[in-house]
This record gives C-alpha cells, sequence and structure tokens, in this order.
C-alpha cells in the first residue's frame, strides 16, 4: 500500500514537471503534415525539416495527404500528433478554413502550430506562418507577362490553372497577385472566379500535379482556343499545360508563367516552356520552422513574424532569362544554382 502511494506520489511529481513551464528534457518531438509526399516541392521541404531535426536532436515525424485536397489524411495526422505528445507541428494545409477546428485542437493541447507555405484562415489560427509572399509571388509574374506583351496586352486571354475547388489561401494569394501584377481588378480579395474583366478565359484546377494541369489546359483550350496568358499554381501542373498545348500544336501561341522554382521548374524555363517563375525556399521554410518547435519546447518562446508583415517571410525571387525594365530577376543560372528538386 506504501509502496502504491510513493508511486502515485512520483507519478504526481513527474505530472508537475510535465506541465510546468517548458521542460528541456530530452524527447522533443515534432510532425510534419504536407499536402502530398511527391511534389518535389513538398519533397523538399521534408528534406530540409529532417536535416534540421537531425541536427537538433528532434524525432520529427513526417504524414502527408494522398493527393493535394486531401485534407482528411492531415486531420488524422493532427490527431495522431497530439495523441503522441509531440511539442509541435509544422503543416502546409490544403483545407486552410477545414482544417481550423483541429488546428484549435491542438493549439489547446500546449503544441506549437506553424503554418508553411500556406496561411491558413484566419491566419491567426496557427501560432505562426513561415512562408513566401504568395501575393508578391503572384504580382511578380503578372508584371512580367505584362511587360512581356506590352501594347498586345489590353487584347490577351488568360487562363488560370488553379489548385483545389476549396481554394486554399496559396491558391488565392498567388491568383490575386497575378491579376494585380498584370493589370486585372480581382474584385474580392479573398475570392477566385468573381472577376469581371473580359479578358479572362476562366479557371480550372488541376490538384497541383502534370496531369491535372494537362486536363485544366484541354479545358481552357475548349472554352477559347484563342487562349495566349495561362498562369499556373505550380511547375507541375505548368508542364501539364505545356504537354496539352504542344498535342494540339499551341504551345508558341501561349505565355505561361507559374510559382515554385524548384530545379525542373528552372530548367522549364530555361528551355522556353515557361517564360517565368517566382522561385520559393522550401528548405528554409522548414527547417526554420524546426527550429521554432525545439526553442518552443526548450524556452516557450513563439517565433515573430517579420517586421511589417503578419508572416516569417522566407523569400522569393523572379526568375527568368527575359527580364523587363523596371523588374529585379534572377537568371535561370543563378535559379538554378538557388532550385530544389
Amino acid at each position: 500500500m506504501k509502496k502504491s502511494v510513493i508511486s502515485a506520489a512520483v507519478a504526481a511529481l513527474a505530472l508537475g514537471v510535465a506541465f510546468a513551464a517548458p521542460a528541456k528534457a530530452a524527447g522533443v518531438s515534432a510532425c510534419l503534415i504536407t499536402k502530398t509526399d511527391t511534389n518535389p516541392f513538398f519533397v523538399k521541404m521534408k528534406e530540409g525539416a529532417t536535416a534540421k531535426a537531425k541536427e537538433l536532436g528532434v524525432t520529427l515525424k513526417s504524414y502527408a495527404g494522398k493527393i493535394d485536397g486531401d485534407s482528411e489524411s492531415q486531420i488524422a495526422a493532427i490527431e495522431s500528433c497530439i495523441a503522441d505528445g509531440a511539442k509541435g507541428i509544422l503543416i502546409t494545409a490544403s483545407d486552410t478554413k477545414g482544417i481550423v477546428p483541429t488546428v484549435k485542437k491542438a493549439r489547446d493541447a500546449g503544441l506549437l502550430v506553424i503554418a508553411l507555405d500556406t496561411p491558413l484562415e484566419p491566419a491567426d489560427s496557427a501560432d505562426a506562418t513561415f512562408a513566401t509572399d504568395n501575393l508578391l509571388a503572384g504580382k511578380l509574374v503578372g508584371q512580367w507577362a505584362k511587360e512581356t506583351m506590352g501594347d498586345k496586352v489590353k487584347d490577351a486571354k488568360v487562363g488560370f490553372l488553379d489548385l483545389t475547388p476549396s481554394q486554399p489561401s496559396v491558391d488565392v494569394l498567388r491568383d490575386q497577385g497575378f491579376m494585380i501584377g498584370f493589370g486585372i481588378d480581382p474584385k474580392d480579395p479573398n475570392k477566385i472566379g468573381d472577376e469581371t474583366d473580359p479578358r479572362i478565359v476562366g479557371h480550372d484546377v488541376t490538384n497541383g500535379n502534370e496531369e491535372g494541369g494537362r486536363k485544366a489546359m484541354e479545358n481552357l483550350l475548349q472554352k477559347d482556343s484563342g487562349i495566349n496568358v495561362i498562369h499556373t499554381i505550380n511547375e507541375p501542373a505548368a508542364s501539364g499545360a505545356y504537354q496539352a498545348l504542344k498535342a494540339v500544336g499551341l504551345e508558341k501561341q501561349v505565355l505561361i508563367v507559374s510559382i515554385d522554382g524548384g530545379c525542373p521548374g528552372v530548367k522549364s524555363v530555361k528551355d522556353g516552356t515557361i517564360g517565368a517563375t517566382a522561385q520559393q525556399y522550401p528548405l528554409m521554410m522548414a527547417a526554420l520552422g524546426v527550429e521554432a518547435i525545439k526553442k518552443f519546447a526548450d524556452t516557450g518562446e513563439k517565433p515573430k513574424p517579420t517586421e511589417g508583415k503578419s508572416f516569417f517571410d522566407t523569400g522569393v525571387s523572379l526568375v527568368t532569362d527575359k527580364p523587363v525594365p523596371g523588374l529585379k530577376s534572377i537568371d535561370t543560372k543563378e535559379g538554378l544554382a538557388k532550385c530544389w528538386g
């Protein structure tokens, strides 16, 4: 009986230590939850997180949706992370609104939740966001397309190859940014598809992959075979769009711009498949995220945003071999030196 009482007292003391402000105990664990494990962007993100976790002695568990848009798998992953006693979660959410209640559950359980690349809606549903300035990325490729077309911009026929029907924040920001840069009024800045500019042929979704990009491009060509500008959510979608255009002999008619900056995408810029892309840096996002979770576990301190912004900005560069006046860019040689995937 005495032994049981002593054991209970020890257990209670252990609980007291566990819930006291933050312990520096060994065994800090973290979770990385990405949209897929096949897109090169998320592959590189996982590499960055894994390397940093190993360096800092953090146990990292990685999860991914089956396809871009698979929010159910991400919800299940968060539940597993809570149950496993992780100190923090890094997540690129497929459904930036629908995931919020589960994220709240994790934060209520004491986990630090950091959105990577894709802000949640509202953004403060996460403790922090480490991301590219996706609105700026869209503006850069939109402005480049506008300046490249010159006087022909007034007669442009523009198509958008978007991500998923749920319109995650990253998709909206890139679309709206492109429109602003190109000179299109985006109307509601939080919504895709309410624009009234007659130059817009339409929007279609790609799930962020080549096959989706090919099918979406085919659909837009059925609406208007004269389409001559395509903005794509990412470079795999751009590759699919190019394949669809080439299949019908229209690849030289259409100016394609994209966002990502992966090595295959930069090579597509170099060979002329894509006119320009905006390069982001997923390895940095993930490595900084793991560092932030370790610091939170050790000190209780949460990461702060970049001054003047609501998120921690991990940078973006316009990559093109056809620069335009007044718009800062890097060429594909430099882009290949900084690329990933």
